[in-house]
């Protein structure tokens, strides 16, 4: 459901605003809870190799939220959330390059079904994307750099998870959001909201902290390979969301030109995904990456 709301949001307050209410919130919550079991982040006896991957983590987590609001922007959001199912694709191969691991053969069936589910997606909009720099596919082209730097910061998790807890990483990158997207926030344009786009924020705001946090609690009683297959159906909520959203706001969405192609590349995405997934069979120790997932991701 996020896209849904997030799109609401954009239509009173831009994108860096809008991650820095967020980033403030979950910051403020996550916060107060690790100071009630004491158990803040020992900022003091982190190595300095993990500083600059602290430093990688954030600069990453920052850019995809940012990135991706932009490039929603520009698209409808059933687009961007099959769009952002690039991003675990991205991650399996970051994780071949950097950390040797290896690719069996139900990933590589679900990442062909992925990328063939994409193409087919994009069956009637392809001309436009490779013939012109239009607001599409710099929308497009915005959702794929938001993937690729979500992979780029759930790389460097992979590695800081061995020294800190999942939320005392999250609390370090969501001070770090806070802090970095200050001065460029416009926070003023929060009392020029109508209570429909508030109401948007908010949500925006509370999923950052309480889909995480679900996302977190899941994993600690589920196989994470199991868990990360069924984020996959997020695709499938988010047109459900939008049908309704069409139904009850007629004045802010309308229904999408998707052809009857489109949603079977939709569906194959969502497949591809869950196959990567679950072909995941013997999680290496870092597996659980996408604890912190922002989103949109996982929306992702």
């Amino acid at each position: 459901m996020l896209p849904v709301f997030l799109k609401l949001s954009l239509e009173a307050m831009d994108a860096i605003s809008i991650t820095w209410y967020r980033f403030t919130l979950a910051a403020l919550v996550v916060g107060f809870m690790l100071y009630r079991s004491k158990a803040l982040p020992p900022m003091r006896s982190i190595s300095r190799s993990n500083n600059l991957l602290i430093a990688s983590a954030a600069v990453g987590l920052i850019a995809n939220y940012v990135l991706y609001l932009l490039g929603l922007d520009y698209l409808n959001p059933e687009t961007a959330q099959v769009l952002i199912q690039l991003a675990p694709f991205l991650l399996m191969v970051g994780g071949i390059l950097i950390y040797r691991e290896r690719f069996n053969k139900l990933e590589t069936l679900g990442a062909v079904i992925l990328l063939a589910g994409l193409l087919l997606f994009f069956n009637d909009r392809l001309p436009v994307l490779f013939s012109s720099l239009g607001r599409y596919t710099q929308g497009v082209l915005l959702i794929i750099v938001a993937a690729v730097t979500w992979a780029g910061y759930a790389l460097s998790q992979k590695v800081l998870l061995r020294a800190l807890t999942a939320r005392q990483l999250t609390l370090i990158l969501y001070v770090a959001g806070t802090l970095v997207l200050l001065p460029f926030s416009d926070l003023g344009l929060i009392w020029g909201m109508s209570s429909l786009q508030l109401f948007a924020l908010l949500f925006c705001c509370a999923n950052t902290v309480v889909a995480y946090g679900a996302f977190t609690e899941a994993l600690h009683i589920w196989h994470a390979s199991k868990v990360s297959a069924v984020i996959a159906l997020a695709p499938l909520f988010t047109f459900t969301s939008m049908e309704l959203a069409v139904r009850i706001w007629p004045d802010h969405f309308a229904a999408s030109d998707l052809d009857h192609w489109a949603y079977i590349g939709a569906g194959m995405v969502m497949l591809g995904s869950m196959l990567a997934a679950v072909g995941k069979a013997k999680p290496s120790h870092g597996e659980s990456v996408n604890i912190a997932a922002p989103a949109e991701e996982q929306r992702r």
